[in-house]
Parts: C-alpha cells; structure tokens; sequence
C-alpha cells in the first residue's frame, strides 16, 4: 500500500496534524487509507488539495464556503451558477473592496486626528479642529433621569 503518512504531508504543506484531522472531520479531506500498522496513508493529490484550501482561507473564505467550492469542482457538470469560484470571487471581492473603502475613510480620519495634534479624545470633542466624526446625542428627558 503507498500513499504520504500524515507528517510528510504536513511537512510538505505547513499544515500540522491536528489540522490535518480536523480537515477529515470536517469533510475537507477524504479519510486516507490505512497501512498494516494503523497509520493514514494519503493520496499524493492531499497536498494539492490542502494548498488549495489553505489559498482559498487566503482569501477570506471560510471553511464552509471552501467545502463547498471544492464541492461544487467535484460535480461541475451539475453546478448552479451562483456556487462556483467565479460567483464566490466577485461576491468576495464586492466585500473586500467594501472594506477597502470603509479603511481609506477610517485612514484618513486617522491621518487628521495626527495633523490636528489630537492627544486626548475627550478634549477634542470641543476642539473646533478635531476631525473624529463624534456622533451628537440628544439627551432626552428619559436620558437626564437614570431612575
């Protein structure tokens, strides 16, 4: 019987064992075979498939939406259009971007507290010059009265 025993695959991927077995747990990974003595034997398409999972993690999918993408890779000929890698990578990337922006704004929020000397939050709220978007509160009546 031939096959990788855990630790070579682990040491060709960087992934560790326990990993390795909770990526079978989860469905990732087939069980491997076993040799006379007990040990998993793993198919040499294992490292392939664990440098592609760990890629995808990358990327920020989680190990729901990978188990899902190599699914949907095993049964191309009866995908739906939305569960493939094309649909995934746009919604992904449609994300990303989103937090992209809301970065640039919170970078450059962060740039002008710097310019403005900005050293103590509380004091800046009453600087005419202080650039944090603090929200206004009302205080209402129920407010005034914490009884």
């Amino acid at each position: 019987m031939s096959g990788l025993r855990s630790s070579q695959v682990a040491a060709a991927t960087g992934v560790n064992l326990q990993t390795l077995r909770y990526y079978e747990r989860r469905g990732l990974l087939a069980e491997p075979d076993r040799s006379l003595g007990g040990h998993r034997l793993y198919p040499e398409h294992t490292v392939t498939a664990l440098k592609v999972i760990k890629a995808a993690q990358r990327l920020g999918f989680t190990l729901d939406e990978v188990a899902d993408l190599l699914e949907a890779g095993q049964h191309r000929h009866a995908r739906r259009q939305d569960a493939g890698l094309q649909a995934r990578a746009r919604a992904r990337l449609s994300e990303v971007q989103a937090k992209i922006a809301n970065l640039q704004v919170i970078a450059g929020t962060l740039r002008a507290a710097v310019d403005a000397g900005c050293d103590d939050l509380v004091a800046c709220t009453d600087q005419p010059c202080c650039p944090i978007p603090f929200a206004t509160i009302a205080v209402g009546a129920s407010d005034a009265d914490p009884r």
